[in-house]
């Protein structure tokens, strides 16, 4: 019997004010941690109300639009960020502020779950409605509006499964993990900002032609990439310290430790791509020997690729 995976749809979340700056040199798209770790949160919420049996094990994010709220000028050679300059201070004047990248969101997720019966399915529709129309926070935003929730069962190799929860999603472009580039790349020699930029970069070149008498100059640009919509995408951290008590922690109970961001290759792809919906589950995977904490969408054939890579740079 092929595998039966139930999922839950929160189509259409609209967050305002959401944290783009997903990592300290990316703006753009929130890091997958933060959308991993709203789900956490929501599934640590049910449990504290009486849900101790159901488990969040894992989570497609699928954007409709991102308001990225950057501005460019007339003459403008870069974006700058818009801020907001909250609060003023005793006089009334701006304080001095870091900027804080913020983007407004449309966003569906898909969140793969156990431990609930069906005939508890609807008991569980109000208490998710119940706490995203609460104080719940996605991204660091605000929960604006959101569509009704629903459930579905799809049976690997069922094409119909999968293209009743596919329609629900279009139009729309699901994060989906591209960490094999930096593997080729690195493979082939490169280091990892080389690896990342040069699948990002877009090069212009200029051209002069001669159209009669006249210099006819002409503007083109590429990429390394030629197909596909590819993204920086912040996927987890790197620990950089022995795990050890900090002074004055929230949590008292939980070790803490220094960390970095780890940034990966992502790209933006309509669902109706996918020809199983484990393509666009995100988990988690952590491994304390390398002190690393991840969000991964790899196949089992490219794991041990990166398990490999991985140790290579953290070892």
């Amino acid at each position: 019997m092929n595998d039966i995976k139930q999922l839950l749809l929160l189509p259409h979340i609209k967050v305002h004010n959401a944290n783009a700056l997903s990592s300290p040199f990316t703006i753009g798209f929130p890091a997958m941690t933060a959308w991993l770790g709203a789900v956490h949160a929501l599934q640590r919420k049910l449990n504290i109300q009486g849900y101790n049996d159901i488990k969040f094990n894992g989570v497609a994010v699928i954007s409709h639009e991102c308001d990225l709220q950057t501005h460019k000028g007339v003459d403008d050679f870069v974006y700058s960020i818009i801020g907001t300059a909250n609060p003023l201070d005793k006089t009334g004047s701006r304080s001095a502020f870091i900027e804080e990248a913020r983007c407004h969101l449309d966003v569906s997720l898909v969140i793969e779950y156990t431990g609930l019966e069906k005939d508890n399915e609807h008991i569980l529709k109000e208490k998710i409605t119940q706490i995203l129309n609460s104080k719940m926070k996605i991204a660091s935003g605000d929960i604006l509006t959101f569509k009704e929730p629903s459930f579905f069962k799809i049976e690997d190799g069922n094409d119909k499964d999968l293209h009743m929860l596919t329609r629900k999603l279009m139009p729309g472009y699901a994060i989906i993990e591209r960490r094999d580039l930096m593997i080729d790349a690195m493979a082939a020699g490169q280091d990892a900002m080389d690896a990342l930029l040069d699948n990002l970069a877009i090069h212009y070149q200029c051209k002069k032609e001669l159209d009669g008498d006249e210099e006819k100059i002409t503007w083109t640009s590429s990429r390394k990439n030629k197909k596909g919509w590819i993204v920086p995408i912040a996927s987890g951290f790197h620990g950089l310290t022995d795990l050890t008590q900090a002074k004055n922690q929230r949590d008292p109970t939980t070790l803490h430790r220094f960390a970095e961001s780890i940034v990966t290759l992502g790209e933006f792809k309509m669902p109706y791509h996918i020809k199983s919906i484990t393509e666009l589950l995100w988990r988690y995977q952590t491994d304390l020997d390398k002190n690393l904490y991840l969000c991964v969408q790899q196949q089992q054939q490219t794991r041990n690729q990166t398990d490999d890579l991985l140790s290579s740079l953290f070892e």
